[in-house]
């Protein structure tokens, strides 16, 4: 009979507490409401402002990345104010305090299980901030080519030529060396080519010469260069340098295009040789043998 009674006074004290709750419920409905009221207003104040500081406050900061991080960062801080007003209508200023008081804790623990994330997240703020990376800007890294779409703080997002996407972790990024294409809006090209050995040398590196000069403009500390550079099996091999103006891959070929043209063009009308293999086809009775020559 005692067992009884001690189960029916459970029951009743946990219904006093579910009533008791639910009347806190109801009573704390228009304080949620506004929370919820203020949480809206500064999550589109946030991003209100965002745009605003990306747009007009950063404006005269040249780097892309640098503005996006910033207007990141304003729209993070609002947020976070509005949170905490939230949290003080709710009446949960209490609860806040004990929450700060653990995440100290909790911080360390998640911190040594995301060092790659927190490695990626650090290295995305060096990049953001890094003048020797932008938006836009056409660089190559681990045998990856591409324009910087997109630098947040986890990777960097590069549009590659065939207009496929690569996204590289920032920390890997960082922690290689990288070649930045547009940094310099002038580029060197090199030309190779060879002449046969009846050539006159002196004829084809006046003429090589003239013919990039003419049709390239050359700066005033720049200028054609024309090298010799070995005797090959068929063909006296020369290189020639010169500059264009470029901060993208395309200019680069479609300038050795052109200049390939040319030479052919003008060794053609000077009846300058320029070698090609030659192959002997050899018909023996059971078998053919193919005699190469460079």
């Amino acid at each position: 009979m005692q067992e009884k009674f001690s189960i029916d006074d459970a029951v009743s004290n946990l219904w006093d507490k579910l009533d008791g709750w639910l009347d806190a419920i109801i009573l704390k409905l228009p304080n949620f409401a506004v929370a919820v009221l203020v949480m809206l207003l500064f999550w589109f104040l946030a991003k209100l402002l965002s745009k605003f500081s990306k747009k007009v406050l950063f404006k005269k900061i040249n780097q892309e990345s640098i503005r996006q991080m910033l207007g990141k960062l304003v729209f993070a801080v609002i947020v976070l104010v509005g949170f905490f007003i939230a949290l003080g209508v709710m009446e949960l200023d209490k609860a806040l305090t004990s929450i700060l008081a653990g995440a100290g804790v909790v911080g360390l623990a998640i911190g040594l299980a995301l060092q790659g994330t927190l490695g990626n997240t650090v290295s995305g703020l060096v990049l953001s901030f890094l003048p020797k990376v932008r938006i836009g800007d056409f660089i190559e890294t681990q045998d990856k080519k591409g324009y910087v779409s997109e630098i947040n703080l986890r990777n960097i997002v590069m549009r590659q030529t065939d207009n496929e996407y690569v996204i590289i972790p920032n920390s890997t990024f960082v922690d290689n060396p990288f070649t930045n294409y547009s940094w310099s809006n002038r580029s060197r090209i090199d030309v190779a080519c060879g002449v046969g050995y009846e050539s006159d040398l002196q004829q084809v590196e006046d003429l090589v010469v003239k013919i990039i000069s003419e049709n390239f403009e050359q700066k005033d500390d720049e200028g054609v260069e024309f090298f010799f550079t070995e005797f090959g099996d068929s063909s006296i091999n020369f290189v020639t340098r010169f500059w264009i103006e470029s901060t993208k891959p395309k200019p680069k070929l479609a300038a050795q295009h052109k200049a390939i043209k040319l030479i052919k063009k003008h060794f053609d009308e000077a009846d300058i040789n320029i070698p090609f293999p030659i192959r002997t086809l050899d018909f023996g009775k059971n078998q053919l043998k193919i005699h190469s020559k460079e």
